[in-house]
């Protein structure tokens, strides 16, 4: 009988040990959240506070045919913030500006009417005011501190940020 009880208590605690000893199942790792319109000048990106901290992958821009070529310029409205006045500049696309008074460079890039992203592929549905959104690279004292797009029906979406200035596209003008 003591034997018996010996047996029933040694495999209890076999078992015991064994459930004890099972390998913790890995976690994954958290995600790591990136500050809003981090620059990065190696690699010229940003992050939305709800991107994971991860390298961007490059996306072609393609302007469709029913495009290229039927916009000329961009109005931009700058916001100069400690004076808090509002001016507005046009702005040939494909071109660079500066901005008056101030140590900023704008390089005004495509801009595309209708804009979405399909695949690894930026562009415009259309040539209609869909989303018109204009890709820009702004230049402080000849330091990169912005590249990316302005929307116009959506300003907020990705903006320029700047403790001193502020930048939103107000529409693309046709030829």
């Amino acid at each position: 009988m003591l034997i018996k009880t010996f047996s029933i208590a040694l495999i209890f605690i076999v078992i015991l040990f064994a459930g004890a000893c099972k390998k913790k199942e890995e976690q994954p790792a958290p995600k790591v959240i990136g500050s809003q319109h981090m620059f990065n000048p190696d690699k010229l990106s940003q992050a939305s506070p709800h991107d994971e901290m991860k390298p961007k992958a490059k996306k072609d821009i393609v302007v469709p045919d029913s495009v290229k070529g039927k916009w000329s310029s961009v109005k931009l409205v700058f916001e100069d913030r400690t004076s808090k006045k509002k001016t507005e500049y046009t702005v040939r696309i494909n071109s660079e500006f500066d901005i008056p008074n101030t140590v900023l460079k704008i390089s005004v890039g495509e801009f595309l009417p209708d804009f979405k992203i399909e695949g690894s592929t930026i562009t415009s549905g259309s040539n209609e005011l869909g989303n018109p959104a204009v890709k820009i690279e702004i230049f402080e004292k000849g330091t990169g501190i912005f590249d990316g797009w302005l929307y116009s029906k959506y300003p907020d979406i990705h903006a320029f940020e700047h403790q001193k200035y502020g930048l939103t596209l107000k529409e693309g003008i046709k030829k």
